[in-house]
């Protein structure tokens, strides 16, 4: 009894030992290469990043990489310098101790892994497609070479057979091996198939088409699953829905960017890494009214508490600048302000009746302004007769806005309604978000805002649009 005790109480012993082994240790031995240090790297998004450095033990030949914290799962990069040529691994959980022998010129070919049956499944997979690859490019040459048609489809079923060579083996990896990284990345790569699809019509097809290939682009990815982040391809994948499958709107893309980001927000870094992401996107966008992207994500997770990683005084500069944004997106009526001309006579934004206003904040000093004025005299000479009013606000306060007056003279640019508010008491500057100049704003009759933050040059471009909708709207 005694001595099975003691047995017994080894065995826990021994695998309380191997459950408690954190961190990680990876061994690498390179044939043909003695550079004195490798690195390791990793993916994240749309980038790489350096993890960590090992050093030539001279004695053994080999490269250690160790750490007290496991690395996270995904893809690495094992980096050799001066080149900085690199083969690929995987990082999976509870597979990061191990060991890898390559020649770094052919390391598919050459690879010998120890204590991680991943990557040993990874490297065979590669292994199975280079050998496919030079059969798959003889049959694709000579399909274009030949004009025989009976050839050609003798050639084309020889690539079909040979594809379906390549699916049966990634399928009896993703069903035999299903929570290997390596079966969800294959799976990830792969396309759902879809049915046929007929519209009314050729272009109601492709309409269908599209639509089905939205609905299901995600079919075989697992935007939850944390070692996705760690990828070089979900960056891209999810690029593309977003740039490439959504109507280019606001409206539309932030429709998307919920869909994605509600998919992600099992796994905590995935969620927080893409919305961050988008959201500084979406915060220096040049596109007219994709401010609106960045308000509507501020106002679904920053301002109900989903972003738990933001400390509380960037939380609350982000949806400040929300808060002040909000009232200026495409769409909106634009806030009435009260202003003054030359001769102290006051009016109002909204008072301004036109069809169309340009409302222009500017500096007498400002290069910018100075660049604009000659360009909005040429476009005001064409399109005052076509319903078009501007309104110039001279930003100077106190007695610096005699320096406005001075600069509208000189520049002759009395022509239109210049404007200023001495004492700041409308706070326009605050309202219309004026941290540059010159910041100019189309409104229609309603002053609502249908265009903004665009440079002179384009403002005949942009009433055209609108003049022209008018004209077709009158014919109809």
């Amino acid at each position: 009894m005694f001595r099975l005790l003691s047995i017994f109480t080894l065995v826990i012993a021994f695998t309380f030992q191997l459950s408690a082994q954190k961190g990680y240790e990876i061994t690498v031995k390179l044939e043909g290469y003695s550079n004195d240090t490798i690195r390791i790297a990793n993916y994240l998004m749309d980038k790489q990043y350096l993890r960590d450095t090992a050093v030539l033990d001279t004695k053994t030949g080999t490269y250690t990489f160790t750490g007290e914290e496991p690395l996270q799962p995904g893809m690495y990069l094992i980096v050799m310098p001066p080149e900085n040529k690199f083969f690929q691994i995987l990082i999976n959980e509870n597979e990061e101790f191990f060991s890898i022998e390559c020649n770094p010129d052919e390391p598919a070919q050459t690879m010998k892994i120890k204590g991680s049956p991943d990557n040993e499944l990874f490297y065979d997979y590669l292994n199975f497609l280079g050998e496919q690859r030079p059969l798959s490019d003889k049959y694709r040459k000579e399909l274009e070479a030949e004009t025989d048609e009976k050839k050609k489809e003798a050639i084309q079923a020889k690539l079909e057979k040979l594809n379906d060579i390549v699916t049966k083996k990634q399928q009896s990896i993703i069903n035999d091996h299903s929570k290997t990284l390596t079966a969800a990345i294959i799976k990830a790569n792969q396309s759902p198939e879809m049915p046929e699809i007929k519209g009314k019509d050729d272009k109601d097809t492709q309409y269908l088409q599209w639509q089905w290939t939205r609905e299901h682009y995600f079919d075989n990815i697992d935007l939850a699953d944390p070692r996705f982040l760690r990828m070089p391809f979900l960056f891209q994948r999810v690029n593309h829905y977003i740039e490439k499958l959504t109507v280019q709107h606001p409206d539309s893309i932030a429709k998307s960017l919920f869909y994605i980001l509600n998919k992600m927000e099992p796994a905590p870094d995935n969620f927080k890494y893409y919305l961050v992401h988008y959201l500084g996107e979406y915060a220096k966008s040049k596109i007219v009214g994709f401010d609106a992207i960045y308000v509507a994500l501020v106002e679904e997770y920053y301002m109900t508490g989903k972003a738990t990683w933001t400390d509380e005084e960037q939380l609350e500069k982000i949806i400040k600048n929300a808060k002040t944004l909000k009232p200026l997106l495409i769409g909106k009526i634009a806030p009435d302000i009260s202003m003054e001309t030359q001769d102290g006579t006051k009016m109002t934004l909204h008072g301004v009746e036109s069809p169309y206003t340009v409302l222009i904040f500017w500096d007498p000093e400002c290069g910018h302004c100075k660049k604009a004025m000659p360009k909005l005299l040429e476009f005001y000479a064409e399109y005052k007769e076509k319903g078009v009013e501007i309104v110039a606000v001279c930003t100077r306060f106190m007695k610096e806005v005699q320096n406005c007056w001075d600069f509208i003279e000189e520049k002759e640019i009395g022509v239109w309604l210049n404007t200023v508010d001495p004492y700041h008491r409308s706070k326009y500057k605050l309202v219309y978000d004026i941290r540059s100049t010159p910041q100019i704003y189309v409104l229609d009759s309603k002053k609502e805002i249908i265009s903004k933050k665009i440079d002179a040059k384009q403002l005949e471009e942009v009433l055209d649009q609108f003049l022209s909708r008018d004209q077709e709207n009158i014919g109809n």
